[in-house]
């Protein structure tokens, strides 16, 4: 029990550095929190620097693949307890809580894309590819990038279930399906936007 709230404390810790509002904070002396969308994460970082934006996204995405890498070393060293797979999984778990509620930012962080896009693809990178897949065409037909992010996250579950990547046990898929729920849900100001037909396509200028 101990080595599991090991894992869990040490991924939300590594999750919850806030990569997004530091460099806008050094490189602009900025908030970003305090423009656009309020959020930390690439996008909105992007809308200050399209290289900070980027640089962003690789470090949101490290985080979440040092957590799976993190507790895949301690899933080594336990002498008895659940699976490597389920520990990695539930790395993943925390690793994107903490991006979503960073101690460090009174709980307000990033919706978690990037640091679960990290951390699923150390735990199912075929299952990745398939999503990134199915992202790229719900962008291509449809122009947005909320929508295409929200339905390759919600299939991602089920995709690495159906390849039985790894063979996840039903704990790991659960995990997943945990992540990902909370990844969906925090998109929900997007999914009023796209039922309200206010969303912004891609290409198009932001009102």
């Amino acid at each position: 029990m101990s080595k599991l709230l090991l894992i869990a404390a040490l991924s939300y810790l590594l999750g919850s550095i806030p990569f997004g509002y530091l460099l806008v904070r050094v490189f602009r002396g900025e908030d970003v929190r305090q423009s656009g969308s309020g959020n930390i994460g690439a996008t909105n970082v992007s809308r200050k620097s399209p290289v900070l934006g980027v640089v962003t996204l690789l470090l949101d995405a490290l985080k979440g693949s040092a957590s799976v890498m993190l507790s895949c070393i301690l899933a080594d060293k336990m002498v008895a307890g659940p699976p490597a797979l389920e520990l990695m999984a539930l790395g993943a778990l925390f690793a994107v809580i903490g991006h979503v509620f960073p101690v460090w930012l009174k709980f307000r962080g990033g919706k978690g894309v990037a640091t679960g896009l990290g951390a699923f693809l150390l735990l199912a990178p075929k299952a990745v590819l398939i999503g990134l897949g199915i992202f790229v065409a719900v962008v291509a037909i449809f122009r947005y990038v909320s929508l295409g992010s929200i339905i390759a996250v919600a299939c991602f579950p089920f995709i690495a279930w159906w390849i039985g990547q790894f063979h996840l046990s039903h704990m790991g898929i659960a995990l997943i399906a945990l992540t990902s729920l909370l990844i969906v849900a925090r998109h929900h100001e997007n999914i009023r936007r796209l039922f309200a037909g206010t969303e912004n396509r891609l290409g198009a200028k932001r009102s």
